[in-house]
């Protein structure tokens, strides 16, 4: 039986972004909105962020060619693509144009009304919505025009089909976004919601850290994939790069 699975899925999250910078600025002076003049999906990578991205391309370059990622699969936010093209022009990575795919699927949770707000700025504007995200949990909360997390999980559950049925047997390097990060591990490893909000409860997934999965047959039928290291953040300190784990903006209903 063809292994559906890839040999080896490496998912990422971007650098350090301006709108992370904006963000704690907005924080620092008690402001209720996040000053950044782009749309989301338009936010680019700090100059930290492009130094952490090269960081880990550089992790990348030094594996063995036949372990580098053969496939790569990104978020269309800017940030992501940014993150994406670094590790893969610094990385020593050989991957055919077809395989580099712009994935809409992987893009940042959406936030709807509550985009570029702060949590102060929500409790002033939206005081109805701080209070259905309390009671609901921000696993199932969505803002209007937003999306949850199970949202972000649906589209997920399709952009992981995909992989296993195109990409088996494949080195494939997913990037994205804190949330899909997350929300990937969820699926992979089958969690609870009790049981991914613990994680997310130990803290943010770090800019440019690497969580890895390695094919196992011994899991399942058919093979699964088995988690080999998560938010690993060595190849930044090792280069001498920054490790940053501020919340994408808005932070309020990640």
């Amino acid at each position: 039986m063809r292994q559906r699975w890839p040999q080896t899925l490496w998912i990422v999250r971007h650098g350090e972004s301006a709108g992370n910078v904006a963000r704690d600025a907005a924080d620092a002076a008690g402001a209720g909105r996040i000053d950044i003049a782009e749309r989301d999906v338009d936010v680019p990578l700090s100059r930290r962020g492009e130094d952490q991205s090269r960081a880990l391309g550089d992790w990348f370059l030094e594996l063995p060619e036949g372990e580098r990622p053969d496939v790569v699969l990104t978020s269309p936010y800017l940030r992501a693509r940014q993150t994406a093209e670094i590790i893969q022009a610094s990385g020593g990575l050989h991957v055919d144009v077809a395989d580099f795919v712009i994935d809409e699927r992987l893009r940042e949770k959406e936030f709807g009304v509550l985009d570029r707000l702060t949590r102060h700025g929500i409790q002033q504007e939206f005081p109805e919505q701080a209070e259905f995200r309390r009671f609901l949990g921000k696993f199932y909360h969505r803002p209007p025009a937003g999306e949850s997390w199970c949202d972000v999980i649906l589209r997920l559950r399709s952009a992981l089909d995909t992989i296993s049925l195109h990409h088996g047997e494949r080195r494939v390097l997913v990037v994205g976004h804190q949330v899909v990060v997350l929300c990937l591990r969820y699926l992979l490893e089958n969690m609870t919601e009790d049981q991914i909000l613990a994680i997310d409860r130990e803290g943010d997934v770090a800019n440019c850290s690497l969580t890895e999965y390695g094919y196992s047959p011994d899991i399942g039928k058919i093979g699964g994939m088995e988690l080999r290291r998560y938010n690993f953040v060595a190849p930044l300190r090792e280069a001498g790069a920054a490790v940053t784990a501020e919340s994408d903006q808005p932070t309020a209903a990640r």
